[in-house]
């Protein structure tokens, strides 16, 4: 897998255009003057997450006597579930439950919107399957958060840009598409139990 795929990839899950309208209606009761600084310290406490879990995230599954194989079963039915709900939303904005009032901290920005347990499972079923490079994986994840906190940032220009009907319409591409991967994920689950 070449750096860009696996940046692509991780791009993909990170989804940030698909959560540009989650991240505006979580921020509706911030001020408007606080948005960005919000946005880049939630994208950074996400990074952290990531790079947590995909230099430490083996050694972790191993204390909780979790298989690769259960990890990348449920990763990828968790992110079936997500994807799913992309492409079919009960509520457009409670993809999360409910959102705390005032200034958003970890919850629901940083966990579990940017490093949900799709993003978290994928990060560590890509280290365990190829543990010899992991600066490899880091510039994978850095390139592809680098370019989701950039769009995040930006979403209240891109959603005047787009509007809230091409945004919903992006979502669901990236919820189709996340749907393939969800399922490759659950495949190659199955092909792990079998050897």
């Amino acid at each position: 897998m070449s750096l860009l795929s696996a940046a692509l990839l991780f791009f993909l899950v990170l989804d940030p255009l698909g959560n540009i309208l989650f991240f505006l209606a979580v921020l509706k009761n911030v001020e408007k003057t606080r948005w960005r600084a919000v946005i880049f310290r939630e994208c950074v406490i996400a990074l952290v997450v990531i790079v947590i879990f995909l230099f430490f995230g083996k050694f972790i599954l191993e204390l909780l006597g979790i298989s690769r194989t259960a990890l990348q079963l449920s990763s990828g039915i968790i992110l079936f579930l997500i994807s799913v709900k992309m492409i079919f939303p009960i509520n457009e904005y409670e993809l999360t439950g409910r959102v705390p009032e005032g200034e958003p901290f970890i919850f629901p920005l940083a966990v579990p919107l940017l490093a949900g347990p799709s993003v978290i499972g994928m990060a560590v079923i890509m280290t365990s399957k190829d543990p010899g490079r992991p600066l490899f994986w880091l510039a994978a994840a850095c390139i592809a958060w680098l370019a989701s906190t950039v769009i995040l940032i930006s979403s209240g220009f891109l959603s005047a840009l787009l509007k809230e009907k091409a945004l919903t319409a992006i979502e669901r591409l990236m919820g189709l598409i996340l749907t393939t991967v969800a399922v490759q994920m659950f495949i190659d689950g199955i092909e792990m139990m079998k050897k």
